[in-house]
């Protein structure tokens, strides 16, 4: 693991090359808790029963768990279940030259989690605000690139949407009106077709 890169607002980017570190981030309870930390800025066990369902016992257990895999730590305050939790980092990558099998599971757990969410929307979008179902994009393109320009594009969306990252990691920047926006990119080489094209 490494937090020697940022990207832009200051925020830490962790790429994760630990197998033990990912399969335990791959767990439905862990990454509700990590989003919910992102969200709230801090949490304790107690509140974060409240927000999941699961008993105070149980994300107490599992903050612990995401804390020990470097994902969460204690702010100091409080004690026993009342102890409030933070986020390390709001940004990870996973490197598949450490364990392409835990990567790949990781990988596969968030892809399917997000396409859950993804799916989601489109059963209940009609019950939202019409201002923000119209802002939503829902595209996809066949592209023809170079290796180096495929490369660059993930660069460019990862640099886009970076910029508002800082106010992920710090709830006193986001500005009034704003919610939370999933924002999901994908790029990934298609099998040519028999002709080679």
């Amino acid at each position: 693991m490494s937090f020697d890169e940022e990207i832009p607002g200051s925020v830490p980017l962790r790429r994760l090359t630990d197998p033990l570190a990912m399969r335990a981030l791959a767990h439905p309870i862990r990454a509700s808790l990590l989003e919910l930390l992102m969200r709230e800025g801090s949490l304790t066990a107690t509140r974060a029963s409240e927000l999941t369902g699961e008993s105070p016992a149980n994300c107490s257990f599992h903050l612990r768990q995401l804390a020990k895999y470097g994902f969460a730590e204690e702010t100091g305050e409080g004690k026993g279940r009342e102890r409030p939790w933070r986020p390390v980092s709001t940004s990870h990558e996973f490197d598949v030259d450490g364990s392409e099998a835990a990567a790949t599971h990781l990988r596969s757990f968030f892809v399917r989690r997000n396409l859950e969410r993804l799916w989601a929307w489109f059963e209940t979008q009609g019950s939202h605000d019409p201002a923000w179902r119209d802002a939503a994009l829902v595209s996809n393109w066949i592209l023809y690139l170079t290796e180096d320009e495929f490369r660059s594009v993930g660069r460019e969306i990862t640099r886009l949407l970076s910029r508002y990252l800082d106010r992920t990691a710090d709830p006193a920047k986001r500005p009034e009106g704003s919610r939370p926006v999933g924002a999901l990119a994908y790029t990934f080489p298609l099998p040519p077709t028999p002709a080679g094209n």
